[in-house]
């Protein structure tokens, strides 16, 4: 018995040495929330000193919440067992006062919980943030990214769905160098810094950023143009002065030479502001940049037709005065039509609704270039033509039933091998390196130069994603920043970015209903499995004794 007993031990104890040499995991999930992606797994990889992680989602929360930490603990636990050098630590910062208004003053902003438990409702403040400390930097992870959800569980879900994303989106920023230049082209009256701030700071994490005009074109274009070519990437945003024709040409050989560009451009010049200073009305007229012929060698041609949307983003109002003070309405807008892509391409999938401003419409076409709609306006839109005097007036006069131009391409995607708008025509200077013919290429276009701009209040930038006088919530800054990574072939975050898992939501009235029903089930059942357990062993010793 004892030489059975022995074999049975060693046979255990070498099965854990072999067990702990041949260490593995199966992820059983159906959505395989934890198996990480080819590009986590590299940005891992390249973790060669130690990274430290505080996490502040640490205390008593609400079931939501504990969802939330419980998932962020499990995802580090994987992390850290593919990095040895990834350790991490959760703290409550609400036991120390001073901790809390330290994380405050670093940005990381608390958020206040509305807890009803049992009829009874409540305020918690929690800090739903996670620093990253590596090789002396800092970076924030932000635990509870806004979206566009309607309850308290489909923004916790969010917030799991994107734990992958937000982690390696940070690790890639605090330990890889950037590696891609872009060029913000200026010169020609293109939206400034202050107004690009959102978008260009977001961007600016992941590549270099530098400005480059095109005014040294008149003087030496050559230069400009070898300078240009060194950039991966040209980003062209809201042009409002004409672009000459040296100017075009060297945007063109810029394009035959593999380089990326990103147009954001307004064919109709209208100002949302001229409303209120000219009693409610502006003035919509055509803007013409001379880029009509460039862009038609692509493959498209830009219209100056407005288009109207029902779908439409809102404007606020002024609605009366209440006790002296102003009141204030949102009005949906058709002028600022509001886009949810149904595509499934990785630039537009599992982001918010996009925002546009005064859009024209974009016809294609027939050549030998790939053409993918990226942004379209919805079933209920129209075209109208320019000038047009734009009047908020409309606001009380909208007739649906002329709402009937379908989709409209207001965003697309052009790949393939692009033909020089000067092939065959006299350039405007000398580049030993023309070429009528690029390899294959790619550029995106966007018929709404605003889609970049961000807000200005109290003459500070906002966040791009949100409209601070109506409170919504949009996915421009997510859509451009999907842009530049699909152009430039950077499609590991941009897969990340749109990963989302399937978590299921319980039901709150039922768990409230039957809260009663389980807690006397799980105290009795276990005693009454024990009782049959015992009288059923007792049975069977009396059983087996009476043979005997």
């Amino acid at each position: 018995m004892s030489k059975y007993i022995a074999k049975i031990l060693a046979f255990f104890i070498l099965l854990n040495l072999v067990s702990y040499q041949l260490y593995k995991r199966f992820d059983l999930t159906q959505d395989q929330r934890y198996s990480f992606s080819k590009t986590t797994k590299d940005v891992l990889d390249k973790i060669d000193k130690p990274l430290a992680i505080n996490i502040y989602l640490e205390g008593d929360f609400p079931l939501d919440f504990k969802r939330l930490q419980t998932e962020t603990e499990q995802i580090l636990q994987e992390y850290s067992l593919l990095n040895k050098n990834i350790i991490y630590r959760f703290i409550n910062p609400l036991t120390d006062k001073d901790l809390g208004q330290d994380l405050i003053k670093k940005g990381f902003q608390p958020s206040r919980l509305t807890i009803q438990d049992k009829g009874e409702i409540s305020e918690k403040v929690i800090f739903p943030w996670a620093e990253i400390n590596y090789n002396g930097k800092l970076q924030k992870v932000n635990l509870l990214p806004e979206s566009q959800s309607f309850s308290q569980s489909e923004q916790i879900n969010h917030a799991i769905s994107k734990l992958e994303y937000s982690f390696t989106d940070a690790f890639t920023k605090i330990s890889q160098a950037k590696k891609y230049n872009i060029a913000v082209l200026k010169g020609n009256g293109e939206l400034d810094d202050l107004h690009l701030y959102s978008f260009l700071k977001s961007l600016g994490s992941y590549y270099n950023l530098a400005p480059f005009t095109l005014d040294s074109v008149s003087s030496q274009p050559q230069k400009t143009l070898i300078e240009l070519v060194n950039f991966d990437l040209l980003i062209i945003a809201k042009p409002s002065q004409k672009f000459s024709e040296a100017e075009k040409y060297t945007l063109d050989q810029y394009i035959m030479n593999q380089g990326k560009t990103l147009w954001l451009l307004d064919q109709v010049q209208a100002d949302l502001d001229s409303l209120a200073e000219q009693e409610g009305e502006l003035l919509a007229f055509p803007n013409d940049l001379n880029l009509t012929d460039l862009l038609f060698s692509y493959g498209i041609r830009p219209s100056y037709d407005l288009v109207l949307d029902l779908y439409a983003a809102k404007i606020r109002l002024a609605s009366g005065e209440v006790n002296g003070k102003p009141q204030y309405q949102n009005f949906d807008w058709p002028y600022f039509p509001l886009i949810t892509s149904d595509n499934h391409h990785p630039i537009t999938n599992q982001i918010a609704p996009v925002q546009l401003k005064f859009s024209t419409a974009i016809d294609t076409l027939k050549n030998k270039i790939s053409k993918q709609v990226l942004l379209q306006s919805s079933n209920l839109s129209k075209k109208v033509g320019t000038p047009r005097l734009v009047s908020l007036q409309e606001l009380n006069a909208i007739e649906k039933d002329t709402y009937t131009n379908g989709n409209q391409i207001l965003g697309i995607l052009l790949s393939g091998e692009f033909n020089s708008a000067y092939s065959g025509r006299v350039k405007p200077y000398n580049w030993k390196g023309n070429q009528d013919l690029s390899a294959q290429n790619s550029m995106i276009i966007i018929a709404d130069g605003d889609i970049g701009s961000n807000q200005i209040y109290q003459n500070r930038p906002t966040d791009l994603n949100q409209n601070f006088l109506t409170g919504e919530q949009f996915g421009n800054k997510d859509f451009l920043l999907n842009s530049v990574n699909f152009l430039l072939g950077d499609t590991g975050l941009l897969s990340l970015r749109s990963k989302t898992l399937k978590i299921s939501f319980l039901d709150k009235e039922l768990v409230v209903k039957t809260s009663v029903f389980w807690q006397v089930l799980n105290v009795i059942a276990p005693l009454v499995i024990l009782l049959l357990f015992g009288l059923g062993f007792r049975f069977y010793r009396k059983l087996k004794y009476a043979r005997t």
